[in-house]
């Protein structure tokens, strides 16, 4: 199914401080909804994207959480990921995917675009209100 998705390259959005040829994993808990253990390791093949996730993952963290954006490779078989593709939006646009496999780190990409501090804080906002009215449901 994968070799008909994309070719990437790949990025994945963490507050995690890793090493290349380090694997990221399912089995953490959402840094979106922290009560869920993901089921699946996210991943896109926009690195402005990845950088959206590494500046929420850093905002919704602990501490004093630093956002980094990894290319990755997958190491098996991945999809589309349902959260923002046909099950919630038409097609996939984001270029977002997710798989049960391991993402392998290559290495830190340094040229994203970071967020302003307005936009994150609108999605500070965005966020506390899908909690709110229960709109924050992740398909896992």
């Amino acid at each position: 199914m994968s070799d008909l998705l994309d070719d990437g390259p790949f990025f994945h959005g963490t507050a995690a401080a890793l090493q290349p040829g380090e694997l990221l994993r399912a089995g953490f808990s959402s840094n979106y909804r922290p009560e869920i253990t993901m089921n699946h390791i996210y991943f896109t093949a926009l690195r402005d994207g990845a950088g959206l996730a590494a500046e929420l993952a850093a905002e919704l963290g602990s501490g004093d959480s630093e956002p980094h954006v990894y290319l990755v490779e997958p190491t098996g078989e991945f999809e589309n990921d349902p959260n923002v593709t046909d099950k919630k939006f038409p097609g996939n646009p984001t270029r977002s995917y997710r798989s049960r496999h391991p993402l392998r780190v290559v290495e830190e990409a340094h040229d994203w675009t970071r967020l302003t501090p307005e936009a994150l804080q609108t999605w500070r906002d965005t966020l506390a209100a899908m909690r709110e009215n229960g709109r924050g449901e992740i398909i896992n």
